[in-house]
């Protein structure tokens, strides 16, 4: 009987696309988004392993819900988190829906619109966001844009790895409406390059990843915590300018991935933006508490 640690891909926080407890986060917080991204990795290593078949996958992944539900012991990532959970004091809700969208990776391998695809992404991505929140004890008013960055962060993988997703996993992302209607299907993912037709699939989808950032921009303002506030700004760039090479590049033949010589300026930039927000946010403050 296959094993979760036979699964695992061996990827770490530092390999993802964007900031996984970073430096910026206050230390006394990065043991527990460490626990959650653990458990996080090893159900989506489970999720997207190519060879295990779905029955195993699917009971992999209720271990590992039956051991974050507190039910059994099973899975020792899910109870490392579990554990976590319950000395801060936070819903294990998180890490639950977090497991419905793995289940959905293995159940499920195309979707029909826009609605569905953000429907997944309340599950594979806005409770990895509203987790980090809750660590540092914001407040839920955070999470509407919260949700909105998650999402976007989630849509802009998937057309970094459409391609990859369709040919490795037979997984189809994009919205089956929109390339319907450009009268194309799945097999396009499949050319040496995009077509124009899923070119301009790509681009409408890229547009309204744009939107999501959008309105995802004040989420740094929202937030009380100044060094968790730096990170969202950080993201929050990176996001915006993966979205413009999006525009630009054709992920089905070009890296439409960050270089580390591309890092350093954006980086940069997100850090006087942050300043220069955080700069205007206290000078509002002082106004509208100054009295004549």
């Amino acid at each position: 009987m296959t094993s979760a640690s036979e699964l695992q891909s061996g990827k770490g926080h530092r390999d993802e696309n964007f900031p996984v407890a970073s430096v910026l986060i206050a230390p006394k917080h990065r043991p527990a988004i460490l626990a959650f991204y653990r458990f996080a990795r090893a159900a989506d290593d489970i999720a997207d392993h190519p060879t295990a078949t779905p029955e195993e996958k699917l009971r992999l992944l209720e271990e590992f819900r039956s051991s974050l539900a507190g039910e059994s012991d099973a899975a020792e990532l899910a109870v490392a988190l579990r554990e976590v959970q319950e000395v801060q004091g936070i819903s294990a809700q998180h890490g639950l829906d977090l497991l419905e969208a793995f289940r959905r990776d293995v159940t499920v391998l195309r979707y029909p619109n826009w609605t569905a695809l953000m429907d997944y992404c309340r599950y594979s991505a806005m409770p990895v966001g509203r987790f980090v929140l809750d660590v540092h004890g914001e407040s839920q008013d955070t999470w509407p844009a919260n949700d909105a960055l998650c999402a976007a962060l989630q849509v802009i993988n998937h057309l970094q790895d459409c391609k990859k997703d369709h040919g490795a996993l037979d997984r189809v992302y994009l919205p089956m409406d929109a390339m319907w209607a450009e009268g194309i299907g799945p097999e396009a993912l499949m050319a040496k390059e995009a077509s124009p037709a899923l070119e301009r699939v790509i681009k409408s989808l890229t547009r309204r990843t744009r939107t999501l950032l959008e309105q995802s921009r004040p989420f740094a303002g929202q937030i009380s915590d100044a060094r968790l506030a730096l990170e969202v700004t950080v993201i929050q760039r990176l996001a915006e300018d993966l979205t413009e090479k999006l525009l630009r590049r054709d992920p089905l033949s070009e890296r439409v991935h960050h270089s580390k010589l591309e890092l350093l300026p954006l980086l940069m930039s997100a850090t006087l933006r942050f300043f220069a927000e955080r700069g205007r946010r206290k000078d509002g403050l002082h106004l509208a508490g100054h009295r004549p």
